[in-house]
């Protein structure tokens, strides 16, 4: 079985890169152990939205004599799971479907370099095949990565695999981590009636967010009723009893904390164990592949990307690296007609999807400040807004930084209501190094949530309207 590329993953990384392959003339397989579309169709991005929208649903009807209805229901926690795990299969079944429009090989099994040109993979059925290929792109993905204190069980320690098909909801849970995985079950969780209390070693949530982004997601949190303990660690959790006891150390003090189950999410670890880096010799350091801007490793015909090399790992980060990827691999061979401009991880859209939701893009105001640059901030509350008022839901606010001197767009930070919607704005804007000028001369329709982006930006030019 002899291919010109050959993709081991089909997470958004690796499907989109074999896609590519094979739009360009490449004869493509790719090599999947479990589902097609990976951690983030099967187990990530898509069966958590779905879980955030039911949540989001049952907010609706608590309060929806605010919108002038009379409207009672109770989630059903195994239906909610069960719509999750629909839509997740709809969409590994669409992989599929792409993979056959696109004349893709499928092979399924674990693969594992073996020698120069030579995947070994290993069936669900124990047999063996060798896969040869003149072009071999990693894009293993990544799982939960675990703590020395906190060994996940998949019972009363979880990580967010299990925290999305629980057989029953739980009537306490102690998130570890404040990340966009942490607040995102913290949230659902807590929506559905579940007690949670989230457990973050920094001082403060979502801390690679602007710090006002952290403090407005961490106030409204408490008023829904989710407890945070900033600057605290999980020590040790005994799980000997019916459920959890958590010893957590903080600045105060150790304290004991008691819940149905814990829930690690404290980053994401790179799959790259027992996949034959080792025999190759591909570095590897800090956990991660080493590449080059290309993602070419350090062994010939090897490549790697998404969340098992250095960068954001983010689904859109895999995707665009794939396709990087694969254009240089296809301009080597001269398949295609210029070498691909290396990806701009500065410009790199983040978004966390709780209500409120999160968004943002370039530096937060502190990192402009340490990086020298004299600063416009602008910042417009949703309280203003008239869509969002319409939409009932007016907490949060659009915060946009610009460089005083020349008018480059630093970056956007977001808190509130559809703002993962709006972030592609800034991207483009800043990809096209668009000036506060030409956003301020561009109409942006009303009423909308994205109207809100332009009135920040008068505010940090001194021409604010609507405040």
């Amino acid at each position: 079985m002899a291919y010109d590329v050959v993709v081991l993953g089909s997470g958004p990384g690796g499907y989109v890169a074999a896609i590519r392959a094979s739009q360009l003339g490449f004869k493509t397989a790719i090599i999947e152990k479990e589902s097609l579309g990976g951690i983030c169709l099967n187990w990530g991005c898509i069966p958590t939205k779905a879980l955030l929208k039911s949540a989001q649903v049952f907010e609706y009807i608590k309060h929806s004599k605010d919108y002038g209805i009379e409207a009672t229901g109770t989630p059903d926690f195994s239906a909610v799971i069960k719509r999750s795990r629909g839509v997740a299969d709809k969409m590994s079944k669409g992989v599929t479907f792409l993979m056959k429009k696109n004349k893709i090989d499928v092979i399924m099994g674990f693969g594992k370099l073996k020698a120069k040109g030579q995947i070994e993979v290993k069936g669900t059925d124990g047999k063996t095949q060798i896969v040869e290929a003149k072009h071999i792109i990693l894009a293993t993905g990544g799982r939960s990565r675990e703590l020395p204190s906190l060994k996940i069980d998949g019972k009363k320690i979880i990580g967010y695999r299990e925290a999305m098909v629980l057989p029953q909801q739980p009537k306490s849970m102690i998130v570890v981590g404040s990340g966009a995985i942490g607040v995102e079950f913290g949230y659902f969780y807590s929506t559905l009636g579940t007690k949670v209390t989230i457990v973050e070693f920094m001082d403060r949530i979502v801390p690679v967010e602007d710090e006002e982004i952290s403090k407005e997601l961490a106030k409204n949190f408490k008023k829904n009723g989710i407890e945070i303990m900033l600057s605290s660690e999980v020590t040790s959790v005994d799980t000997s009893g019916n459920g959890v006891k958590a010893k957590v150390k903080t600045k105060e003090g150790e304290v004991t904390l008691e819940a149905d189950v814990v829930l690690s999410a404290v980053g994401v670890a790179a799959n790259i164990e027992g996949i034959g880096l080792e025999e190759l010799g591909v570095k590897t350091e800090k956990g991660k592949i080493t590449v080059d801007k290309y993602y070419k490793t350090n062994v010939p015909g090897v490549y790697a990307i998404g969340d098992c090399v250095p960068g954001q790992a983010l689904a859109h980060v895999a995707s665009k690296e794939g396709i990087i990827c694969v254009e240089s691999i296809a301009y080597g061979e001269k398949k295609y007609n210029h070498q691909p401009e290396a990806l701009d991880y500065g410009n790199v859209p983040g978004c966390t999807y709780c209500t409120p939701e999160i968004a943002s893009v370039g530096l937060t105001e502190k990192q402009a400040k340490d990086a020298g640059y004299e600063i416009k901030v602008g910042k417009f509350p949703l309280s203003a807004a008239g869509k969002a008022s319409a939409a009932g839901h007016n907490e949060g606010f659009i915060k946009v930084i610009f460089d005083a001197k020349y008018g480059e767009w630093l970056g956007t930070h977001m808190i509130g209501y559809n703002v993962t919607e709006m972030i592609a704005e800034t991207v483009v804007a800043r990809k096209l190094e668009t000036t506060y000028h030409e956003v301020l001369d561009s109409i942006h329709p009303h009423p909308t949530m994205s109207e809100n982006i332009k009135e920040a930006i008068e505010v940090a030019y001194g021409e604010a309207i609507h405040i």
